[in-house]
């Protein structure tokens, strides 16, 4: 077993250099994607659709949720389970692989699911064993919200999605990826990066700045979607929509569940 200050860093250090995942490399694939949504011309082609992408997505949601209930589960007091580095490694590999392979998403995004669910699960039950009940709940609590607020935002074009935005969220994602990878870099020689560990000011202020970027991905995904659609994208763009979605919010939960983190420990 390990002290609970133990606990609380291996918590801090499993959500950072996995949530990073979120869209920061799927906005790598972003190109690639974008060249399926042009006018699809073949009449006869299975074309991408609102409900065709709600499919995937909860295809996607019935593997992801018994996968983190299984992780959740393989905790013992103050550990993490022998595999989480394997899935956290298998988590990212997906992400990039779907990033350069948005075609292969219909068989990526179920791996990622089960993986990223299991993985979750565990960092979860970490996190609560570390700071309270609580912490999960205000969590997922605050995930939601903030899905269905940016949903609001886009539906409402209070916010638009424009190609200047879309440059700047892009290259932002990609900027705290690399940041994210760095720093999983250096935790394997024990070196921590300050702002992604610290619970002061400056340690909130990059937790609150990157939950803000999560959820302007969110605009992107939707946009994504709803270009997609009109232009009758094919099919497999149902699975690269719902996989980036996905991605997105693990993101996005796990950034606030370390958010959480940060501030029981002030």
């Amino acid at each position: 077993m390990v002290e609970q200050s133990d606990t609380r860093r291996m918590a801090g250090w499993s959500s950072t250099p996995r949530s990073r995942m979120a869209n920061p490399v799927l906005t790598r694939g972003f190109g690639r994607a974008e060249s399926s949504v042009q006018v699809n011309t073949d009449l006869h082609a299975e074309r991408m659709t609102a409900a065709g992408v709600s499919r995937s997505a909860l295809i996607l949601l019935a593997l992801f949720i018994p996968a983190a209930v299984y992780g959740w589960s393989q905790v013992e007091i103050g550990e993490f389970p022998g595999w989480i580095l394997v899935a956290l490694l298998v988590g990212i590999g997906a992400v990039i692989l779907g990033a350069f392979k948005p075609q292969w998403t219909p068989i990526i995004g179920p791996v990622y699911a089960i993986v990223e669910g299991s993985l979750v699960g565990a960092i979860s039950h970490v996190y609560q064993n570390a700071y309270g009940i609580g912490i999960v709940p205000n969590a997922m609590m605050a995930t939601f919200l903030t899905v269905i607020v940016m949903a609001v935002l886009y539906a409402t074009r209070t916010i638009r999605v424009t190609e200047r935005l879309r440059s700047v969220v892009i290259g932002a994602t990609m900027a705290i990826f690399v940041f994210y990878m760095v720093s999983l870099g250096l935790s394997f020689f024990n070196v921590t990066m300050p702002l992604v560990w610290d619970a002061g000011p400056l340690g909130i202020l990059f937790s609150l700045a990157v939950i803000v970027l999560a959820a302007f991905n969110l605009l992107l995904d939707f946009d994504l979607i709803e270009r997609g659609v009109a232009a009758g994208a094919p099919a497999w763009m149902n699975w690269y929509a719902a996989f980036g979605l996905l991605v997105t919010v693990v993101w996005l939960y796990l950034e606030i569940l370390r958010l959480l983190g940060k501030l029981q420990r002030r």
